[in-house]
């Protein structure tokens, strides 16, 4: 993306004792799928999704030793008592990802009620199941025919209560 001068967007008028700040915003870009492009060149696309954790450590084993996935980027912020670790099954730059938030003097978090979870696809979720009790992992939902329709769907849950739902390949249509 090319740098742009702020300059051009910003004007000051000043009229007796009152000062006034005028924004110019930019015409704003679609891509060819209608997706909204704020540069103006290529498609925009997610890159991640936030969670807050309690305990770093467990969650990044959820996240590589069960789910499969792998630790991509971590980062310690100490003027901020954060770190930051990103797991995902491919490189940033191809796929979304998972940001894994620790703030360091955090002892626990309400997830309120409008969470739901993450999705992932997997070739099987009956063995998904299996391969995540024999690591140890937590179903909360047992593989099959989801309600009302015919994907096969299962959910697990992290060490922090996030579920992360299997779906079946094959057994449900992308839009």
């Amino acid at each position: 993306m090319d740098e742009v001068e702020l300059s051009q967007f910003i004007s000051i008028a000043q009229s007796g004792r009152r000062t006034s700040l005028h924004l110019t915003i930019p015409e704003i870009h679609y891509g060819y799928n209608g997706a909204l492009n704020l540069s103006g060149e290529g498609i925009v696309r997610i890159l991640h999704t936030m969670l807050r954790v309690v305990d770093l450590e467990k969650s990044i084993a959820f996240y590589t030793n069960v789910l499969g996935m792998k630790l991509l980027r971590r980062h310690e912020y100490p003027d901020g008592k954060f770190t930051l670790a990103f797991v995902g099954y491919g490189s940033e730059s191809d796929q979304a990802v998972i940001e894994l938030t620790h703030n360091w003097e955090t002892k626990s978090y309400d997830k309120g009620n409008a969470y739901g979870h993450i999705a992932v696809e997997v070739d099987d979720a009956y063995a998904a199941c299996e391969a995540v009790k024999q690591a140890g992992g937590k179903v909360v939902r047992e593989a099959g025919p989801m309600m009302h329709g015919t994907t096969v769907i299962a959910f697990v849950e992290d060490p922090d209560g996030y579920k992360v739902e299997f779906i079946q390949k094959g057994t449900w249509t992308p839009a």
